[in-house]
């Protein structure tokens, strides 16, 4: 199954560089094989379930000790692929 996970890190720090938090989020889901889409506002990672699952909760440890005190994440199953599946059959 192909899910797609959305999320942010808090506390923001206004403009500039990201804080180190969003970083070590980023270079966790790197570190496990995934390519991360990170932006300013958020970060979301794709791929299949059974990778993607285990990085996420990766990458919370390494966000919270990095000094996040705040990570909302969405996660849903990924329309787009679905969709593709579908019309195979």
């Amino acid at each position: 199954m192909h899910v797609r996970a959305e999320f942010t890190t808090e506390p923001f720090e206004g403009e500039g560089e990201p804080p180190a938090h969003a970083f070590a989020a980023r270079d966790s889901l790197r570190s496990s094989g995934l390519e991360p889409e990170f932006g300013p506002l958020g970060t979301a990672i794709s791929g299949e379930r059974e990778a993607v699952l285990p990085a996420l909760a990766s990458m919370l440890d390494k966000a919270l000790d990095a000094g996040a005190d705040r990570i909302t994440m969405q996660v849903s199953i990924d329309d787009a692929i679905v969709d593709e599946s579908a019309e195979e059959f």
